[in-house]
């Protein structure tokens, strides 16, 4: 079992992940950025740590991520603030991969979302571009790294209730799913992705897109 410590803590995924995590034997450190959000996290069983990732350097983030064997990118700067999100989701990432691979957390998950790439032919005038430039380059950074990675790349996330089964997709996402075809995914399942892609050895070094489905999440990881 590992010792994980889930980067944006206080986040819809990582509070449900949390407790799946415990309860498949790991112990878990949750990354957050604010005192009173302490609380919460001790309820989910795991161990609060206050830190700034907007702020961080890669020697701030090696020093919270000795120790642990697994680390889960979990943060996101919600969107809204160009510098903000290039702040949080590229170079905060970023520099959070480099410290991993020098604390020796060679195990690494990172959140991202469906058909991330750099190509992701958004114009640099539009609001979502800071987001998808942003992802797009730590997941490269990521892919060229020595960690053991994985990433995953949900659909549009919901609040459903999660039934535990998913749809794989591949990199052509648009081609894959037509106009009409949900692109709905529960965090609930998200969550429950986090703890297969953990235990599978076989999504070490993949990149699993994925909407809600028909196949059981074990099932996609090789579980």
């Amino acid at each position: 079992m590992a010792k994980v410590i889930i980067i944006g803590g206080h986040g819809k995924i990582a509070q449900l992940a949390t407790p799946l995590l415990i309860e498949a034997g790991h112990t878990v450190t949750s990354i957050i950025r604010k005192p009173e959000q302490e609380d919460r996290i001790k309820e989910l069983g795991a161990t609060p740590q206050v830190f700034d990732v907007e702020t961080a350097t890669q020697d701030d983030f090696a020093g919270v991520l000795a120790d642990h064997d697994a680390v889960v990118w979990a943060a996101g700067a919600g969107g809204g603030n160009p510098d903000r999100t290039y702040a949080v989701d590229r170079d905060a990432a970023i520099a959070s991969i480099d410290a991993a691979q020098g604390a020796g957390a060679m195990r690494y998950i990172m959140i991202s979302y469906l058909g991330s790439s750099l190509d992701h032919g958004v114009p640099e005038d539009h609001a979502f571009y800071p987001y998808a430039q942003s992802k797009a380059l730590a997941d490269e950074h990521l892919m060229d790294s020595d960690l053991d990675w994985t990433i995953l790349g949900p659909g549009a996330l919901t609040d459903d209730e999660p039934f535990g089964m998913i749809r794989r997709l591949g990199r052509q996402t648009d081609e894959e799913l037509g106009e009409d075809e949900s692109r709905d995914t529960s965090r609930g399942n998200v969550a429950q992705a986090i703890v297969a892609a953990l235990g599978a050895d076989a999504s070490i070094r993949t990149i699993v897109d994925f909407v809600d489905g028909d196949t059981r999440i074990e099932e996609v990881f090789g579980g």
